[in-house]
C-alpha cells in the first residue's frame, strides 16, 4: 500500500487530497472517495480515516480522501464554503477516480459526511454503493446542535448564555455566526438545514455501519427504519453495528478496531 498527497483543482481553488493506491499484485476490488464529517468532527476523526484508507488499500480498494472547500488544507476559509459547493468537490472527486480507475466506485461518508455522499449520490450515475458511517439522520437537528455550542461558548466567556435561535435569526438575515472556532455563513448553515440521507432513485448498495450505544451491540432503531425503507425502495442495504467509542467526538484521540474490520467486510462483494 502507499499513498500521495496532491492539490486537485476544483473552479479557482484547490483541494488537497490524500491517495491510497493498491500495491502491485493485488487484485483490485473498488475504488473510494471519503467525505469527512463536519466542522471539528473532521480533525476528530481523521486518525480513524486514515487508519481505514490504508485497511481498504491493503484489500484491495483505492481511496481518495479529499478535504473540502475551506477544510483542513484545502484552499479557502471555512465561512467561505457552501453546502453545495462541497457536494461540487465530491463529484470533482468522483470524475477524477473515474478517470483512472473502472473500478466500482463507493462514495464513504461520515457523520454529516453521509448526507453530503447521498447528495452527490444523487446527482450522478457513477456512484455504485454508499458506505455510511454513523450517519447523521437530519441536517437540520445536526445545524441545530452546532448552533447549541455557541451557547456554551458565550457563558464560557462569561458573555451570558447565547441561544440557538439567536444564532439561527443571525443566519436568516444573511449574517455569518461564529461558532466554536468556525465562521458559519448562511449558505453553508441552509444547504445543510434542508439536507436529507435519500438515496437516488437507481438501486444502490448500502452498507451502514455504526458504533452501538447500547450493551447489546444492537444497531439502533433509526437505522433499522432506514434500512428497511431503502430496501423497500430497491436497494440492497444492510447494517451492522460495533461496540467502539465515538471517535469524531471524544475528547482525546480514539480508535475503534472493531469498526475497521467490520467495514472491511461489509465491503466484499
Amino acid at each position: 500500500m502507499a499513498f500521495e498527497a496532491f492539490f486537485l483543482s476544483v473552479g479557482a481553488g484547490r483541494r488537497f487530497c490524500l491517495l491510497h493506491t493498491v500495491e502491485p499484485g493485488v487484485p483490485v476490488q473498488g475504488a473510494v472517495v471519503y467525505i469527512h464529517p463536519f466542522a471539528e468532527e473532521m480533525n476528530k476523526a481523521r486518525r480513524m480515516a486514515a487508519l481505514q484508507a490504508r485497511a481498504m488499500a491493503s484489500a484491495g480498494y483505492t481511496v481518495l480522501q479529499i478535504d473540502l472547500h475551506g477544510c483542513g488544507d484545502s484552499s479557502g476559509d471555512f465561512g467561505d464554503a457552501s453546502w453545495q459547493g462541497w457536494i461540487d468537490d465530491v463529484l470533482r472527486a468522483c470524475d477524477w477516480m473515474r478517470q483512472r480507475s473502472a473500478a466500482a466506485l463507493w462514495l464513504w461518508g461520515l457523520r454529516a459526511g453521509c448526507l453530503v455522499a447521498a447528495e452527490a449520490a444523487r446527482q450522478t450515475g457513477a456512484v455504485g454503493g454508499l458506505l455510511l458511517w454513523q450517519p447523521v439522520l437530519s441536517g437540520r437537528r445536526h445545524l441545530r446542535q452546532f448552533l447549541r455550542l455557541k451557547s456554551a461558548g458565550d457563558m464560557l466567556s462569561g458573555e451570558g448564555a447565547g441561544e440557538p435561535d439567536r444564532a439561527k435569526a443571525d443566519l436568516a438575515r444573511g449574517r455569518p455566526v461564529e461558532i466554536a472556532g468556525y465562521t458559519l455563513a448562511p449558505d453553508l448553515a441552509n444547504g445543510l438545514e434542508s439536507a436529507e440521507l435519500a438515496l437516488p432513485e437507481r438501486a444502490l448498495r448500502v452498507e451502514w455501519l455504526e458504533v452501538a450505544g447500547t450493551a447489546d451491540g444492537a444497531l439502533s432503531p433509526a437505522a433499522g427504519g432506514w434500512l428497511e425503507k431503502w430496501r423497500g425502495q430497491g436497494h440492497a442495504a444492510r447494517g451492522v453495528a460495533v461496540r467502539g467509542p465515538s471517535f469524531w467526538q471524544t475528547a482525546e484521540i480514539s480508535e475503534s478496531p472493531e469498526l475497521l474490520a467490520a467495514t472491511l467486510a461489509a465491503l466484499k462483494p
